[in-house]
């Protein structure tokens, strides 16, 4: 499992489950060096672990005298700290590492900012019969957790019906579920909140900015049949509307082998004679861009290459990435957010919320 908490919130949420089991039956605390020998951490963390407990209203301090429980706080009020699971069903491939980078790394950041758990070990394995899974989500509920934050998969049709298990699993376990990025393959009905980003108006922003710096004809890359993509699409397709431009929309095959698929992408690309090219994502861009310079091509004086989500390999590539960035870190905590109404209100209708972005201009358009 992955601990996405302070040390000093774990530490601390285990003190308190010893408050709670009655462990110090006269109501004080061990000192703190002997809490941290205990309890493996450095009196530093033990020190603000009590601490964040005291701000809690669950201890008290007596000057010379050491922690108290507070008598006036019956176990059974006592706050815990907020604990959610995250699982994120990504496409294997040389992106994942880094999608699940910016992906995780915003409820870490998060976590540190408000003290969450998030877990990503509740379920492992996305094979599971529909009983087991939801017996785990079940497990899940009985220790605590609040709800799931779940990336769909987006590689297959089969992989959408194991999301499709999954989520009736968790249906089924009462167990509150809020998508992130996408729906569900495909052209499914919504049936779940959904925590995304403003895909739209990413590609709108990009084709825009291609256009406005000359670009004629540009053409846009779509992989798999998503919300995110098509919504990408969409932007696109707006942007050269308002423009006057021919639109050039090309399908990058999906089971064929990755240099075999970009290679694809780039005949159709010159078929057209496109001079830019908006790709779906930052290791397509990548990809695209390396087939071009390939076949002598220059990027960006012959043809301008664009990505989506800034990803780490998009800022160091020789050839820097013109992106459209999206704030992790805000759709984590828009996700709680809406998490938290979705328990108040479980009858409630499905929400859908975008999360902004910004539009950062590297080398691969020309600045």
């Amino acid at each position: 499992m992955i601990e996405l908490a302070p040390k000093h919130i774990l530490i601390s949420q285990q003190i308190e489950a010893d408050i709670r089991q009655g462990r110090w039956g006269d109501g004080r605390l061990p000192g703190v060096r002997t809490l941290a020998q205990e309890y493996g951490t450095s009196v530093v963390t033990a020190s603000r672990a009590l601490q964040n407990l005291v701000n809690r209203g669950l201890i008290d301090t007596v000057e010379r005298s050491g922690c108290f429980v507070r008598s006036a706080a019956p176990s059974d009020k006592i706050e815990t700290t907020e604990t959610w699971g995250v699982c994120l069903r990504l496409t294997a491939g040389p992106w994942r590492q880094g999608t699940e980078a910016v992906v995780r790394g915003g409820f870490t950041a998060l976590a540190r900012r408000e003290g969450y758990l998030f877990r990503d070990d509740l379920f492992p394995d996305p094979n599971l019969p529909e009983s087991r899974l939801t017996q785990l989500a079940l497990e899940a509920k009985a220790t605590g957790v609040g709800g799931l934050f779940y990336l769909p998969a987006r590689v297959s049709e089969a992989a959408a019906r194991l999301d499709e298990v999954l989520l009736r699993a968790c249906a089924a376990a009462k167990f509150p579920v809020v998508l992130l990025e996408r729906n569900l393959r495909g052209n499914r009905p919504l049936t779940h909140d959904l925590i995304g980003n403003e895909d739209l108006e990413a590609g709108r922003t990009l084709t825009r900015h291609l256009i406005e710096a000359g670009r004629q004809r540009p053409a846009c890359v779509v992989g798999s049949p998503t919300s995110s993509h098509q919504a990408r699409l969409a932007g696109y397709l707006l942007a050269v509307y308002e423009a006057g431009v021919t639109p050039c929309v090309i399908e990058q095959p999906i089971d064929a082998p990755l240099k075999d698929a970009y290679a694809a992408v780039v005949n159709q690309a010159m078929a057209a004679r496109a001079d830019a090219i908006v790709c779906y994502q930052d290791y397509t861009a990548i990809g695209v861009i390396v087939e071009l310079l390939n076949r002598g091509r220059r990027v960006p004086a012959d043809v301008a290459v664009t990505g989506f989500e800034d990803l780490p390999i998009g800022s160091t590539f020789s050839i820097g990435v013109t992106t459209y960035a999206f704030s992790y870190e805000q759709m984590a905590r828009r996700a709680v957010q809406v998490m938290k109404d979705r328990i108040q209100n479980p009858t409630a209708a499905p929400v859908r919320v975008a999360v902004g972005g910004q539009l950062i201009v590297r080398e691969s358009s020309g600045r």
